[in-house]
Parts: C-alpha cells; sequence; structure tokens
C-alpha cells in the first residue's frame, strides 16, 4: 500500500505513532498524554470542532476521573467551574428522601457539561500541546491492524484528496457508530447487548433547576430526572415508550408530566421554561469483548454503551483514556508493553461493575412503572433498604460515586 500526497500541514512522508480516530473525551484524553510525553499522534473527526464543543451530552463526572484529569494538566477549568454535587434526592408517593452519599463516604460528584470538557481538552491538545488534528474528515478507513504497520486512510476535506497515514498504533474511539468498532473482525469480538425496552426523552429546559440537588422520580406513569446544569438550565428526563416521536411531548404535556412525576407534598411546582431540546434516547447497553484486535486499541462507547440510567459513560470513556495513553507511553518511550497488554482486561473489570449497577438501578428507576405488581412491589422493597440501612446505603453510594481508581 503506497501513501498519497501528504497533508500540507503534517510532517512529510505522512507518519504518527499514533492515530486516533475521534474526538471526545477519550480520544482527546489519549491525545493530551500522547502530547504530554512528546509523542506526535494524529486525531480524526468526522465532525467540525464547533460541532464537538457544543453536542449536548452527559455533565456527571466521577471524582477519581477529576483527580486523573488533574494529574495530567487537564483539570484547570474544571476545577474552577464545575458544580459540587454531594447528595441526592428520591421522591416517592409524593414524599422526598434525601441521600447524602458524601456524608456516607467522604467523596462526591462533579458536574461539568461534556461540551466544556471537550471544549478544554481540544484546546489544550491542539492550541496548547501542538497535536495534529483533522476535522471534517471523510471515508475513514482502517488497514493491516493485524500487522506491525497499520495504517489509516481518510479523505481531507479542505482539499478533496484521499489521505493514508502510517502507524504503530490505532485508538478507536469514535463512538457508538464509528468505523473502529466495525473494523473487529466477527469471528474474534463478542458483542454482548441488552436492550431495557424503555425510552427516555431528554429535555433541555430554559430554566432555573427546581431543587439543589440530581432528583429521581419514582412514579407509577414513568421515572422522570431533575439534573441541573447551569443557574439558568436545567437538564429533565421523562421515560416514555422506546422509539416514541419527541413531537407527541407539547411543551402542556411535558410540564404536566414532570409536575406530576417529581411533585412532593413540601416542595413547591417545578420552576417552568422554554424547552430547548426534545430527543428521545432508547435505553439500551452494550459491551464489546475483547477491546483490542491487533494494533486497534477501543475506548468509550466504541467500546462499550452505558445507557444514561446512572451516568457512567463518560467517566467509563476516561478511564479506558488514562489506561491506553500511559500504556501507549510506556512502550512507546520506554518499551514497556505490560499496560497494553493488560489494557482490555483492565477496562472490562469496570465497564462490567458500571454495567451491573445501571441494570439494577433501572429496575430501580422503572419497576413501579412497569404495569408488573410483582416489580412494582420488589422495587419499593429495594427503596425502604436504600432508606432504612445504612449497610445498603453506603453500598449503593459506593456505586453511585464510582470505584476509587489510581488512575
Amino acid at each position: 500500500m503506497t501513501s498519497t500526497t501528504p497533508h500540507p500541514n503534517s510532517p512529510s512522508p505522512q507518519h504518527f505513532p499514533v492515530v486516533i480516530v475521534g474526538a471526545g473525551p477519550a480520544g482527546l484524553t489519549v491525545g493530551n498524554i500522547l502530547r504530554a510525553a512528546s509523542i506526535d499522534c494524529l486525531v480524526l473527526e468526522v465532525e467540525t470542532r464547533e460541532f464537538i464543543e457544543h453536542r449536548p451530552r452527559a455533565g456527571v463526572i466521577e471524582e477519581w476521573a477529576v483527580r486523573g484529569l488533574e494529574q495530567r494538566g487537564l483539570a484547570a477549568n474544571l476545577l474552577e467551574r464545575a458544580q459540587l454535587h454531594t447528595q441526592c434526592e428520591f421522591r416517592v408517593g409524593g414524599q422526598r428522601h434525601r441521600f447524602s452519599y458524601t456524608e456516607l463516604t467522604g467523596h462526591h460528584h462533579f458536574v461539568y457539561p461534556q461540551p466544556l470538557l471537550v471544549t478544554d481538552l481540544v484546546r489544550e491538545y491542539a492550541d496548547v500541546r501542538g497535536g495534529e488534528i483533522r476535522f471534517g474528515v471523510r471515508d475513514v478507513q482502517l488497514h493491516d491492524l493485524d500487522t506491525e504497520r497499520p495504517s489509516v486512510s481518510y479523505t481531507d476535506p479542505e482539499t478533496g484528496q484521499h489521505q493514508l497515514v502510517h502507524c504503530e498504533f490505532v485508538a478507536g474511539c469514535d463512538g457508538a457508530r464509528g468505523v473502529t468498532r466495525s473494523a473487529l473482525p466477527p469471528e474474534r469480538a463478542r458483542l454482548a447487548r441488552h436492550d431495557y425496552g424503555i425510552g427516555w426523552l431528554a429535555l433541555l429546559a430554559q430554566a432555573p433547576p427546581s431543587s439543589d440537588c440530581v432528583v429521581f422520580g419514582i412514579h407509577p406513569r414513568g421515572f422522570a430526572g431533575h439534573m441541573a446544569r447551569s443557574p439558568e438550565v436545567t437538564r429533565y428526563y421523562l421515560e416514555c415508550p422506546p422509539g416514541d416521536d419527541p413531537e407527541n411531548w407539547s411543551h402542556e404535556r411535558v410540564w404536566a408530566e414532570l409536575q406530576e412525576r417529581l411533585g412532593a407534598a413540601d416542595r413547591p411546582p417545578l420552576t417552568e421554561g422554554r424547552l430547548i431540546e426534545k430527543r428521545v434516547l432508547d435505553m439500551h447497553n452494550y459491551v464489546v469483548e475483547p477491546m483490542v484486535f491487533g494494533r486497534l486499541f477501543l475506548a468509550g462507547d466504541a467500546a462499550h454503551l452505558t445507557a444514561p440510567i446512572a451516568a457512567k459513560g463518560m467517566n467509563l470513556a476516561l478511564h479506558d483514556a488514562f489506561l491506553l495513553g500511559d500504556g501507549l507511553v510506556a512502550y512507546l518511550t520506554k518499551g514497556d508493553a505490560g499496560t497494553l497488554d493488560g489494557y482490555s482486561a483492565a477496562c472490562l473489570g469496570r465497564v462490567w461493575d458500571y454495567q451491573e449497577f445501571s441494570q439494577w438501578l433501572s429496575e430501580v428507576y422503572h419497576g413501579t412503572s412497569s404495569g408488573d405488581a410483582y416489580r412494582a412491589g420488589t422495587t419499593l422493597a429495594r427503596l425502604r433498604r436504600l432508606f432504612e440501612s445504612p449497610t445498603a446505603a453506603a453500598a449503593f453510594a459506593e456505586q453511585y460515586l464510582g470505584k476509587d481508581s489510581g488512575s
């Protein structure tokens, strides 16, 4: 396979030790770790920079993940601007149950919307650390992954030319619908999938938060969630049929359901406002095993998807990125392959732990609205145990906050 004309802003001939496909939290974190070690790499992203910096995504980051970013010089803005959350609240049968997980564990959550984190990471990678990145690329393809000289080809949006980049490793960080996951040979990759059979209507409201913490509404009409995003904007969720059309949910219907499902006898009604986003998310999870094929290493949603039920997706992506970035640095600077050899197993341990918690929490959220009297009864039993047993509360807090990490 021969190389085409190099990109005008790239070294000649085109060769990078690492090509990273996807400029989300995982890919940009890996890129920053490599650049901090003076290792050249190329990030390829199909969207524009403006798009990835404004794409609405999750905002809950676990404390160990923030410490991992801080250790790598990537958390300055986050630490200055993020909200700290120390408790959450369940609303069941019109009653409030406050759950102070920081009192139980000494740890807390950071709330920092993913677009802000991506903006920080891409600025640090491209503008500060001098990392190479191509936005708006097309026709990305992977070649010779099972050899010591893999390559990645793409079409440059500025010139329309076909580019070929040789490398030593490819980091697949391009999400659930990207090209890197589909490059895995089906006979060597196992996809485990779980479909919850429910949807969530994801909403952004131009309205101040109606509580000082995350609120989970457990209601026979369906789950509802309240998550502050800023002093002026609040994220809400409403359980709905999978595949539902957002247009079925008028402004009036949305707020009527939110008021009903999140109502509490001793609290005023929610503060309403204009709905600036409405999307239906079908709740499902999947895990790809292994996360490595030859010189291709998957990270983030390319390897595993966790429904937003437990707010774990971005945290898993960062965990992968820490391990992969550090492993690549160890190999490329010292010839130490230990971390890369153990990468898939180390990632999947946490992945399956978070998958199990997501499944458990889904039953808590959705059991009472399932139409099954048995599931509704066991759901309420779980909640009583959570509210009344210090042991159960501590176990929940540990899983909700995420496992501590040495990353």
